[in-house]
């Protein structure tokens, strides 16, 4: 199996995501975008926030990733993020709520809101949001493609 990598996401609450069969891995790094082949070098990283996306054939699995490390080595990529969720997994409308409730709260000039909390939760909100959307923008696995004027 030199040719395919071994992928797991995991948090505190639950193994999040789990595959044999990857060719590439793209994830958000504390520093900048990570790419993951086969054969990749070892190594140890800080995750930021953001999208990350295994590629597996003509699939992409995407999910959210807010925090943590990724550990390569042997071609297994081990994620072990703060919090994670997968795009099917997120609620598109609770999500758009909480980036509402974030920017009424940063529009606020009250010295008793936490600024730095409310920009959070408001970065949180656009990567889950972003996430979704592009999801249930992508034809099913299988499905016809979308014309040019869908994309």
């Amino acid at each position: 199996m030199a040719g395919k990598l071994h992928v797991e996401v995991v948090t505190a609450e639950r193994l999040v995501y789990a595959v044999d069969d990857a060719d590439m891995v793209i994830a958000p790094g504390a520093e900048g975008v990570l790419g993951i082949l086969p054969r990749h070098a070892p190594l140890i990283s800080l995750l930021g926030m953001g999208e990350m996306r295994v590629k597996r054939g003509r699939e992409e699995d995407v999910l959210t990733i807010f925090g943590g490390f990724i550990e390569v080595a042997n071609n297994v990529v081990r994620v072990l993020a703060d919090v994670s969720e997968r795009a099917e997994e997120i609620d598109l409308a609770r999500a758009e709520e909480a980036r509402q409730r974030a920017l009424a709260r940063l529009r606020e000039r009250r010295a008793d809101i936490d600024r730095q909390r409310a920009e959070m939760a408001l970065r949180r909100s656009t990567v889950r949001i972003a996430v979704a959307r592009k999801r249930r923008a992508r034809p099913a696995p299988g499905g016809p493609p979308l014309a040019e004027a869908e994309v």
